[in-house]
């Protein structure tokens, strides 16, 4: 897991055809908007997350955000342990995202 910057974020994101954007926040949440072609997966539900988790490809390069960067970290460390390689979380999360975003 690395904690990475917007710039971070948007650097690689461009330049990686392996990557996969996780949000990790409740469906209220994300009604108030989201980072473009995300996948919503609630951490709140807790073994229903681990099951959702579970299903998804270990291969791909995880960009894991929630509301300020707490969540996400959780979300990362389990998908560490889960067997996923590379996952990075949002410094600040969707509170600080000043990029692209949809409603």
């Amino acid at each position: 897991m690395a904690d990475i910057t917007q710039e971070e974020w948007q650097e690689r994101i461009v330049n990686d055809d392996n990557a996969v954007i996780l949000d990790v926040r409740t469906e209220e949440e994300v009604e108030e908007g989201f980072i473009p072609k995300m996948l919503n997966i609630d951490i709140r539900l807790g073994q229903e997350f681990l099951d959702e988790v579970e299903k998804l490809d270990k291969s791909k390069n995880y960009y894991i955000y929630c509301r300020s960067g707490a969540r996400s970290g959780q979300a990362c460390a389990l998908m560490n342990q889960m067997g996923f390689e590379t996952t990075y979380n949002l410094i600040g999360g969707f509170m600080a995202w000043e990029g692209e975003t949809a409603e």
